[in-house]
């Protein structure tokens, strides 16, 4: 009788994205939180128009620098078919945000269209971040990723039907709910893979 040993391939490439997440949480929690606070017919305090976007972007900026070491990091560890499906998902962040660039503001030149950028920039950005997010978990096999993604890509349209301040609301509390719950997952998804696969 013959017996066959199976053994999981070692994995290379593992993202580490707690930081990212947690970059992205800031950006969620201050920057969508600051324009709930601050948008509507009857705002709870008087910010400065630019302090929420400002924050947003801030901590957007920063869990993107992140996102990218991370991946730089990770692609050390990779070759062949594994390296160009990294990079083309790196490419993916790039093409996503520019088509959303020219959407909006192809929407924005209409005539009577001319409020939908304070609306569809938050949204916009957080469905398109949601669809890369279940790409790269889809191609790195991350589940905790694509089901992040998927959470992401559902808040941020579902949250344009509650209009202002209400879009901000929900995507500064599911949202940043969201990319904390992820970043304490993230931790466990890591332990688990290292003791599945000694280095």
């Amino acid at each position: 009788m013959t017996t066959m040993t199976l053994t999981a391939p070692r994995t290379t490439g593992e993202v580490d994205s707690r930081a990212t997440y947690l970059g992205f949480a800031f950006a969620y929690l201050f920057g969508h939180g600051a324009a709930a606070l601050s948008k509507g017919d009857a705002p709870l305090l008087d910010l400065p128009t630019w302090l929420p976007m400002t924050l947003l972007v801030a901590g957007l900026a920063v869990g993107s620098v992140l996102a990218a070491v991370a991946a730089m990091r990770a692609q050390k560890t990779l070759s062949g078919p594994e390296l160009l499906s990294s990079k083309l998902i790196g490419s993916a962040w790039v093409v996503g945000m520019a088509a959303l660039l020219l959407t909006i503001n192809g929407l924005h030149s209409l005539p009577g269209m001319p409020d939908v950028q304070s609306l569809l920039w938050p949204s916009g950005a957080g469905f398109v971040v949601g669809l890369v997010y279940l790409g790269e978990g889809a191609v790195r096999r991350n589940v905790l990723h694509f089901a992040l993604g998927s959470w992401l890509a559902l808040l941020s349209t579902g949250s344009l039907f509650l209009g202002t301040p209400g879009l901000f609301w929900a995507l500064a509390i599911g949202g940043t709910g969201g990319f904390v719950l992820a970043a304490a997952l993230e931790h466990r998804r890591l332990s688990r893979g290292a003791c599945a696969d000694p280095r």
